[in-house]
């Protein structure tokens, strides 16, 4: 049972980029330490949580949002790319590497009104936005809710919903499946992981996010919609995402 639900994280933690490793090897060996640099690393009070954040770089603000069950470190790639024309700020959301959890309900919409008010906490007018997978879906929830705080977005792998018109069916039963692990293990008592975390974690990805048409239609900035062709995102509905949004 362990090694199944070792397995279980290890899957979870890179389901957004399993495809492209296959094709091109991505480096996470970096010269700097990415979400464990004692040098550039703070913290801000953020919505009753410390939420840990790095900067690098100097220009234009640009906020990079990690995908779930990830952190800061897993952005490395862009951080090295973007460092170099942005001033980049790259945080760990809420419940996540070193930020504090601080709620049972976690939810996209906490997770963007977190990163709208660490910028806020910067001093920071508006800012460009890179999301990866559920750091996209922040990113269209930022657009949406917080509108002031954004110049563009560029999406990598998100959706509206959690259905199968959005998912692929292999995706939805793995997280049914996890959630059915994770809750036997909560029963059990194990303490080997973090299983409460991982809990709300698979919760995000089992019910959420629920953006209609209606909202999309309120994000005003261009946005640059990006999706793997064998990613567990359907096409059709990165597709359908592009439509809904003016400046797509």
């Amino acid at each position: 049972m362990k090694n199944s639900i070792k397995l279980l994280i290890l899957l979870f933690s890179i389901t957004t980029c399993s495809i492209s490793n296959a094709q091109i090897q991505m480096n996470f060996d970096f010269d700097t330490p990415y979400g464990n640099n004692e040098s550039v690393g703070k913290y801000a009070n953020v919505n009753g949580i410390r939420m840990y954040y790095e900067e690098y770089g100097e220009g234009e603000p640009m906020f990079l949002i990690h995908a779930n069950g990830s952190d800061i470190k897993s952005m490395g790639n862009q951080i090295d790319y973007f460092k170099s024309k942005y001033r980049v700020i790259i945080a760990d959301s809420r419940g996540h590497g070193k930020s504090e959890l601080n709620t049972d309900s976690l939810t996209y919409i906490q997770i963007a009104k977190d990163w709208a008010e660490l910028a806020n906490q910067l001093s920071i007018d508006s800012v460009h936005i890179i999301g990866w997978s559920d750091g996209g879906n922040i990113g269209l929830l930022m657009g949406i809710n917080h509108p002031n705080k954004v110049k563009k977005i560029v999406t990598m792998g998100s959706n509206l919903r959690p259905d199968s018109t959005a998912l692929y069916p292999f995706i939805i039963n793995y997280i049914k499946k996890s959630q059915q692990q994770v809750e036997a293990m909560i029963q059990a008592n194990d303490t080997t992981q973090k299983w409460i975390l991982l809990k709300q974690h698979l919760g995000l990805m089992a019910y959420q996010p629920n953006i209609s048409k209606s909202d999309l239609s309120k994000i005003k900035v261009p946005v640059l919609i990006i999706a793997g062709d064998k990613d567990v995102i359907r096409e059709e509905h990165s597709v359908e995402i592009y439509q809904d949004i003016r400046k797509a």
